[in-house]
C-alpha cells in the first residue's frame, strides 16, 4: 500500500469508527428513554411486548410510547454493523481496492438474504 492510500484508508477508518461510536451512544440513549418510559408507565420488562410494526413506529415515538423507543433503539443497534460494512465498501471503492469492495458487497448480500428469509419465515 502506498503512503497516500494508507493515509486515506486510515482517515476513512477513523471516520467510520466515529460514526459507529455515535450510533452506539445514540442507540443506548434511545433504549434508556424507552426503559424509563416503561418504568414511568409501570410496565414490567418481563411482561413481553408487542410485535414490531413499522407502520406504528412513528406514532409510538410521537406519543412517547415506550415500545416505540425500544424498537427504534434496537433498529439502530442492528443497523450499526450494516453501516460499518457500507462505510467500508465506500472507503475501499474510493481507494480502488475492488476485491475488498466485492467482499463488502458479498457481506451485504448475506445480511440482506438473512433479513429476507427471516421476514418470509414470520409471514
Amino acid at each position: 500500500m502506498t503512503r497516500p492510500l494508507a493515509g486515506q484508508t486510515a482517515r476513512a477508518e477513523w471516520r467510520i469508527g466515529r460514526l459507529l461510536i455515535a450510533m452506539t451512544y445514540t442507540s443506548v440513549a434511545i433504549l434508556v428513554v424507552g426503559v424509563l418510559l416503561m418504568v414511568a408507565a409501570g410496565i414490567s420488562p418481563l411482561a413481553g411486548g408487542p410485535a414490531f410494526d413499522t407502520s406504528k413506529l412513528f406514532a409510538e415515538l410521537a406519543s412517547l410510547t415506550p415500545v416505540g423507543f425500544l424498537w427504534l433503539g434496537l433498529i439502530v443497534v442492528i443497523a450499526t454493523p450494516i453501516v460499518r460494512v457500507i462505510g467500508a465498501a465506500l472507503s475501499f471503492g474510493l481507494t480502488g481496492q475492488w476485491v475488498m469492495v466485492a467482499i463488502a458487497i458479498a457481506i451485504l448480500v448475506v445480511i440482506a438474504t438473512g433479513i429476507v428469509v427471516a421476514l418470509a419465515a414470520t409471514v
